[in-house]
């Protein structure tokens, strides 16, 4: 395994120049995100299997109020940040966000959740790969996902009072698709910053590095809760 991979200092090259390796920027994003999913993974299998659920329970509200906190933290406030911190605050981000979905674990069977994490792992490096190869500007696409996202969330409040199967389905296979484009589009995004070696100093571009690592980690978790929710449903009828 290249040891510079989670090293943000091997990023400036021996000469002390700021051109950053284009491969070096690929496994940086890449290394951190596939962390943050390891992290998310254990905290949620942890809090599954040593809290107790009424425990649990009290712990959700304050978790997603942090979580939000620190994405805030990540998307408004990085450029004052030192890449440490920023990294930290991602590490943070991706533990608590194993605590919320730790109920997921005791409302689907192991192998529902082994299944659709082999499937969302295929879909998401498909789209990933296919945002890094094309020529296509991605930009609209990831706009209108961008719009997209921002209904399924009011669609999702209205929704928790209606409690309608339908529109909860409805919900769920627009997910996926929105998702799926914002997944091509954030992979683009790190083929850009990639290009744009020597434009920045290595701190910026390792704090932008961890960014998109963070979008790819939302992209991938969202992408499975919404495939949860359509595969892991269908198995229990």
């Amino acid at each position: 395994m290249d040891k510079t991979m989670y090293d943000p200092e091997a990023w400036v090259t021996r000469s002390g120049s700021r051109a950053v390796s284009i491969n070096r920027i690929y496994n940086f994003v890449y290394g951190w995100m596939t962390v943050g999913l390891v992290v998310s993974g254990l905290v949620a299998w942890f809090a599954a299997t040593r809290i107790p659920l009424q425990t649990l329970g009290r712990l959700m509200i304050p978790a997603t109020i942090v979580e939000i906190g620190l994405v805030l933290l990540l998307s408004l406030g990085f450029r004052k940040l030192a890449p440490m911190a920023v990294l930290l605050a991602f590490l943070a981000f991706s533990a608590i966000n194993g605590l919320t979905l730790s109920v997921y674990f005791l409302v689907y069977s192991i192998g529902t959740l082994q299944t659709v994490f082999f499937i969302t792992a295929g879909t998401f490096a498909g789209m990933a790969l296919f945002g890094t190869l094309t020529k296509m500007n991605l930009s609209g696409i990831g706009g209108l996902c961008g719009m997209a996202l921002w209904g399924i969330v009011i669609a999702s409040v209205v929704n928790f009072f209606l409690g309608s199967s339908g529109l909860d389905a409805a919900i769920s296979y627009i997910g996926v698709l929105v998702f799926v484009g914002l997944t091509a589009w954030d992979a683009q995004k790190i083929r850009m910053l990639a290009e744009s070696e020597g434009m920045l100093d290595a701190p910026m571009t390792r704090k932008l590095g961890i960014l998109c690592a963070l979008q790819l980690y939302l992209d991938f978790i969202n992408l499975f809760i919404f495939l949860l929710r359509i595969l892991g449903d269908r198995n229990r009828e």
